[in-house]
């Protein structure tokens, strides 16, 4: 984003370069000179460019980044119903505002061989999770701070399972 800004900028300072000094006269091919006043306002206006050009980059490129968490292991005990981790919320160090979910990695163990149905749960929508580690852009969109967690069910009959190293990576914007 900011590379964009520079080469707009230099672009723009090549093309109106010989502005700065001098202006050519309407059907003369000599230059006159800029008076002090037109100096000043030539450079203000591209002081004022410059500087709302660089907010609007820098507001946009604030908002970009990741957090990751790890969670305690998850007892899933009965079949009939599902069990949830603890709330994945961002650490208290991740200034993520208002900003939205872009994609989130996830990753958790349980024994081999072990049949698991797993789902990654936003407050508005949970997503089923088809493997032990992956990634989704299903919840893209949604608001970051929404509570998001880990869910957890037994096949009829399954003996009790341990669900460990529970971890999500998530990207936001």
């Amino acid at each position: 984003m900011r590379l964009l800004f520079y080469a707009f900028y230099a672009r723009w300072n090549r093309v109106n370069k010989h502005r700065l000094h001098e202006r050519p006269l309407k059907g003369h091919g000599e230059p006159v000179r800029l008076t002090a006043g037109a100096f000043i306002l030539t450079t203000l206006n591209k002081s004022v460019l410059i500087f709302a050009l660089s907010t609007l980059m820098g507001a946009a490129h604030a908002a970009v980044g990741s957090w990751s968490t790890q969670l305690p292991s998850v007892l899933v005990a009965m079949s009939d119903r599902a069990s949830s981790s603890q709330p994945i919320v961002p650490p208290a160090m991740a200034d993520v505002g208002d900003a939205t979910i872009g994609r989130i990695y996830w990753r958790y163990q349980v024994p081999v061989g072990v049949p698991m149905n797993a789902w990654l749960c936003h407050s508005e929508q949970c997503v089923p999770l088809p493997t032990m580690r992956g990634a989704t852009s299903a919840l893209a969109g949604k608001q970051i701070d929404g509570p998001m967690h880990f869910r957890f069910a037994l096949a009829s009959g399954q003996r009790p399972v341990r669900v460990q190293e529970l971890q999500v990576i998530v990207n936001y914007q």
